[in-house]
């Protein structure tokens, strides 16, 4: 479910409001679904990969990348140039669809796989490449996403680097300083919206539910409101 935290990605499409005063989804299928019900709008807006995950990437290789919460593949294809194998993992089936056709498309070759970020269907010590971006702000509770963050430690080879990312209080867009829990319209052509659960992380948030995992973390960057980590496992 890559979204649309970041300022620098050249995507377009409609301009969600933040709605702080709402009470927000706190399950996981209410957030697959929510996202079956925009996949189709939500490709359309998500062209082109973020500088960020460029950057990252570059110059690596490994044997399987792995893009948690794919979206439409958008990554997932940068990691397929840079790795033997690359899979795609997301809760939303109508999501994976997409990936499937831009996959098609452009003549690209990687699996695709729907499962929640806290339950990989990939076997332990395997990933020398992941990206985890825009994803981890989606899940309802705090329990779930540190058991994401353990669950992408545990896949990781010893050697494995992935990059985690984050909506921050940094943007400007929000005047918290501590982390909280919103809900963000997505508008579909005809004018109907549909409400996302996020979780908007404090950079000091942030590194704390990391270093409460099984990861420990290489690097961190605030870019363009998010919180980018470079983690490996402990």
């Amino acid at each position: 479910m890559t979204d649309d935290e970041s300022g620098s990605a050249p995507d377009t499409g409609s301009e969600p409001a933040t709605d702080t005063g709402s009470e927000p989804a706190t399950d996981t299928a209410a957030v697959r679904d929510t996202y079956d019900r925009i996949a189709e709008h939500f490709s359309q807006t998500r062209e082109y990969p973020w500088p960020e995950i460029e950057a990252f990437l570059d110059g690596r290789t490994g044997s399987l990348g792995l893009d948690v919460g794919c979206g439409n593949g958008r990554h997932t294809e940068l990691l397929a140039g840079c790795c033997d194998r690359a899979l795609g993992v997301d809760v939303s089936g109508q999501i994976l669809r997409t990936a499937s056709e831009r996959a098609a498309d452009r003549g690209r070759s990687y699996g695709l796989a729907q499962a929640e970020a806290a339950r990989l269907p990939v076997r332990t010590d395997i990933v020398d490449l992941a990206v985890y971006v825009a994803t981890l702000p989606h899940l309802p509770s705090r329990e779930q996403r540190r058991a994401s963050l353990d669950e992408l430690a545990r896949v990781l080879t010893d050697g494995g680097r992935a990059l985690v990312s984050a909506w921050s209080t940094a943007h400007d867009r929000f005047e918290e300083s501590e982390g909280f829990d919103t809900t963000v319209e997505w508008t579909l052509p005809g004018g109907e919206t549909v409400d996302r659960f996020y979780h908007i992380y404090d950079p000091e948030e942030f590194e704390a539910d990391v270093a409460a995992s099984d990861l420990s973390l290489v690097e961190l960057e605030l870019s363009s409101g998010n919180c980018y980590g470079v983690v490996r496992s402990v």
